[in-house]
């Protein structure tokens, strides 16, 4: 390899202020600078292009890092900030920790609106007003089952964006409800965050749906070390499809179990129980069986008494006797791979070892 031509990559310090890590995005970007690095980054050069290194866990756990260009975090900033219409000298406040992608993008949006975002990591006292934030579905739960003072700030922004995970259509509902302007995003770290925002594809973006099922997306997002398709897509582990040009995003690809010789789709096995169960954190997950293959199991956050039995009903009227579930648990909170994603495998190592 030839290290005369790669760039450096400077690892963001926790003791930095948020005006130094602009100031660092910043000469990034415009390379006049390391390429920073964001999260448990262990590289320590990257090619020339790349501006930003991000450490991402996905779905499976397994560590890997994105490169990203400042033409990618650039175009999607640009794209967010014309989808919200935002001003220059509006504000965006940071409630997500510098290891997510979507706080990176908080960052450089408010570069491209002239402005320092408001970092309420560890705020004390009432957050202050601004006009846009991003947040993750537990974040919102949060807001609408007793914290107040999260609840304020997001009602008083003009729009708060809601990704990283699955939000459920009931907890959108009572959001809206409750007055917050929110956008739901998808996207990951290979596309530079959230590119779809309320389903719509943002500037210059597309999405397809390829022949098995599975989102592709292409567009100035992408990240550059990605593995692309023939036709210079980028095919995600996500099942969708496309409803009068509106992606609907049906779930992981990689979620459908098989129990005693029946497909389960775990996804929508937690849709099914989110309708009736909307106020309780709980999650759907596998475990190795000799008898069924795998078993289904439902871990849940403080539930009642009742909770194993209506969910049992519920899921057999709906789904068949396949999809009752083998054993239930009783936390008091649900192991996250980075933020608000549940760690599935972490759940099922925890219920083999009789730890729940």
């Amino acid at each position: 390899m030839d290290t005369k031509s790669q760039r450096i990559v400077s690892p963001i310090d926790g003791a930095w202020s948020t005006t130094q890590i602009m100031a660092s995005l910043a000469k990034a970007l415009v390379s006049d600078g390391p390429a920073l690095g964001f999260g448990a980054v262990t590289s320590t050069q990257v090619e020339p292009k790349v501006a930003v290194l991000v450490s991402s866990t996905g779905s499976t756990g397994a560590n890997k890092e994105i490169s990203l260009s400042a033409s990618a975090l650039l175009a999607s900033a640009k794209a967010a900030n014309k989808y919200l219409n935002a001003n220059f000298g509006e504000t965006w406040s940071l409630l997500l920790p510098l290891t997510h992608i979507a706080a990176v993008n908080v960052l450089v949006r408010s570069l491209e609106l002239g402005t320092i975002p408001l970092n309420l990591i560890g705020y004390s006292g009432e957050y202050p007003k601004v006009d846009y934030t991003a947040i993750v579905p537990t974040q919102l739960y949060n807001a609408l089952n007793g914290d107040d003072r999260l609840l304020n700030h997001l009602q008083s922004a003009k729009a708060v964006l809601v990704g990283g995970a699955a939000l459920t259509s009931e907890l959108k509902v009572k959001a809206i409800s409750a007055g917050i302007k929110v956008i739901t995003t998808y996207g990951m770290s290979e596309t530079s965050g959230g590119c779809v925002y309320n389903g719509v594809p943002l500037e210059d973006v597309q999405v397809a749906i390829d022949g098995s099922g599975f989102i592709k997306i292409s567009g100035p997002v992408l990240a550059s070390n990605l593995i692309l398709d023939s036709q210079n897509w980028y095919v995600t582990s996500d099942l969708g499809e496309l409803i009068d040009g509106q992606l609907n995003v049906l779930g992981r690809g990689d979620d459908v179990i098989i129990s005693g010789g029946e497909n389960i789709s775990l996804s929508e096995i937690e849709n099914a129980i989110s309708l009736n169960f909307a106020n309780f954190e709980f999650a759907a997950f596998a475990v190795s069986s000799e008898k069924w293959g795998q078993e289904l199991h439902i871990a849940a956050v403080n539930a009642p008494d009742e909770f194993s039995g209506r969910v049992a009903t519920l899921l057999i009227e709906k789904f068949g006797n396949a999809a009752k579930p083998k054993r239930f648990h009783k936390l008091t909170a649900l192991p996250l791979i980075g933020i608000g994603k549940v760690d599935r495998g972490a759940l099922a190592q925890l219920a083999m070892k009789s730890e729940i």
